[in-house]
């Protein structure tokens, strides 16, 4: 469809049926379902596509009530456009969302009553081909925001060049990712992925497409990366490119303690030190079930094939029944300049000194794509066996390096403790003066280190639901009672503010509040992140 034809279908009908707060969401899909033949199969209403895009990741949100009127599938950002500038236009603005890979946890992506946009639907065009472009010279590459990181990373490597920031999971979207923040074991080092873009192309609330960076609308630029989708649509980001590696040697160390592992791991992010740059990726689990833990993941088991039971039993002992994971990798070989014999000094020196259980380093050697895709591998295994496409009430806190080890004993060695929910707990720490204030994304600004924590649950069984959403209440309670300050990633809140006082606080809400009368004054996008709603109130 084109931009026009986006536009006369708004106008002719949504507006016609989402202005009226009385007309029932019946009547507004029977409306567009009339007119789905004139769009050439660009807006469906039928009840797959509306039910597909009123689910995600998390898998526990309610279908009927986040179903949409309507799925929008763009052939190009002007499209999008079209929609916002109709809805903006509207006595009764009806909410848009954007869509990648329905990723969020709880429903963030969801557009009740409204239209939710199918960003991969850009890719899919004839001529999408330029959704990728590498600039070998500039060493950049412009990805479409519906891009797969995996599919940056194959697009770049040809040419023998690779992003330096990640998420863990790679088959996310470019755009979505960047809506938050992006993070993973070489934040420490680069920050995280939105400290990591020289220039966005971004649809705002009023429909307006805007280039913008640092040095050209900067301020739209800052809402947008880390800006939970509240400020506008990214439909293409510039990523810098740095020299890709070939090869990675891969290392786990198991611990008794989370004093030993938080002070190896602050020792591997330091600047100074023995230690310091051996490691080009840091990050850590928390094993508060060994033994189940490698039942579910033959991939993960795999790793440590020395480690028999007997010998593990008797560290988790040890340990009081939580094990520590470190887990690193140096990068070598390919178009870099770091070679094979310069990482073998590099682990030689990092396992003389660091202060896990002797006996229990494991080192593997993979490539660069094997190690960067790891994820993959668990996720065909989970699906072979069923256990995907399952609920997954995750809850992820960014702790003060002063309180990460209260965190550990109330919660790891507490609340979690024997716990046998299937899935992982990541420990793991960042360098605050690699991440940008001057963006939305919220992250603790008091001390220099804060660490990343991860409870990433899966519910399989009947009642696993409601048991690990018990266990998230009382970490939370937990905190709170500790006085431990915990900033959410992914963060969810019900009531704006909740938002105000528990997420952002009052400098940082001030402005995020004055961002969005600015870019989407009637509060079109994301009303699924349940942050604003029409019309906007301080």
């Amino acid at each position: 469809m084109t931009a026009m034809a986006a536009l006369f279908f708004v106008k002719t009908t949504l507006l016609a049926t989402l202005a009226s707060p009385t007309t029932s969401s019946t009547s507004v899909i029977d409306e567009i379902r009339a007119l789905a033949d004139t769009t050439a199969g660009r807006i469906c209403t039928d009840a797959d596509a509306t039910a597909l895009a009123s689910t995600d990741f998390g898998g526990n949100v309610s279908v009927v009530g986040a179903r949409p009127a309507a799925v929008f599938y763009p052939s190009c950002p002007a499209d999008i456009a079209a929609l916002l500038r109709a809805s903006s236009a509207s006595a009764s603005p009806f909410p848009v969302s954007a869509r990648g890979c329905g990723h969020s946890t709880r429903g963030q992506a969801t557009a009740p009553g409204g239209v939710v946009v199918d960003m991969a639907s850009l890719g899919r065009v004839a001529d999408s081909s330029g959704r990728l472009a590498v600039s070998v010279d500039g060493r950049y590459i412009d990805a479409g925001g519906e891009q797969l990181w995996v599919d940056v990373l194959h697009a770049t490597l040809v040419h023998g060049l690779t992003p330096r920031s990640w998420t863990d999971y790679l088959h996310l979207t470019v755009g979505g990712t960047l809506s938050n923040a992006g993070i993973s074991g070489q934040a420490f080092r680069h920050g995280p992925q939105i400290s990591n873009v020289h220039e966005l192309d971004v649809v705002t609330g009023t429909g307006e497409m805007v280039t913008c960076s640092k040095e050209k609308h900067a301020d739209l630029f800052d809402a947008a990366l880390g800006g939970l989708g509240q400020f506008g649509i990214i439909t293409r980001a510039r990523i810098p490119l740095t020299l890709a590696p070939a090869r990675v040697r891969w290392v786990r160390l198991l611990y008794a303690n989370a004093a030993a592992l938080t002070g190896d791991q602050e020792r591997l992010i330091s600047e100074h030190g023995a230690l310091a740059g051996l490691m080009d990726y840091v990050e850590g689990s928390v094993l508060t079930d060994y033994q189940s833990l490698f039942a579910s993941r033959p991939s993960l088991s795999s790793f440590f094939p020395d480690a028999n039971d007997a010998r593990v039993a008797a560290l988790a002992n040890e340990a009081g029944g939580v094990l520590y994971c470190l887990e690193g990798a140096a990068y070598y070989g390919g178009a870099g300049d770091t070679s094979a014999a310069h990482v073998d000094k590099a682990l030689e020196v990092m396992l003389r000194e660091l202060r896990y259980a002797r006996g229990f380093a494991f080192v593997q050697d993979v490539s660069y794509v094997k190690f960067l895709d790891r994820v993959r591998g668990g996720e065909l295994e989970l699906r072979a066996a069923g256990v995907w496409d399952v609920p997954h009430p995750w809850l992820t806190h960014f702790i003060p390096r002063s309180r990460i080890l209260d965190f550990a004993a109330g919660v790891f060695h507490g609340v979690l403790r024997h716990d046998r929910a299937m899935g992982p707990v990541l420990i793991y720490p960042m360098n605050r003066g690699k991440w940008d204030g001057g963006m939305s994304a919220v992250f603790p600004g008091e001390e220099e280190v804060f660490y990343t924590v991860g409870i990433l649950r899966s519910a399989v069984a009947d009642g696993d639901l409601h048991r690990m959403e018990a266990r998230n209440a009382e970490v939370v309670r937990f905190c709170e009672d500790a006085g431990i300050p915990c900033t959410q990633y992914l963060p969810h809140y019900e009531t704006q503010e909740e938002w105000a006082a528990r997420h952002f606080g009052p400098g940082r809400w001030d402005r995020f509040v004055q961002r969005k009368r600015k870019y989407d004054p009637k509060a079109i996008l994301s009303r699924g992140q349940r942050i604003f709603s029409y019309p906007l109130v301080d």
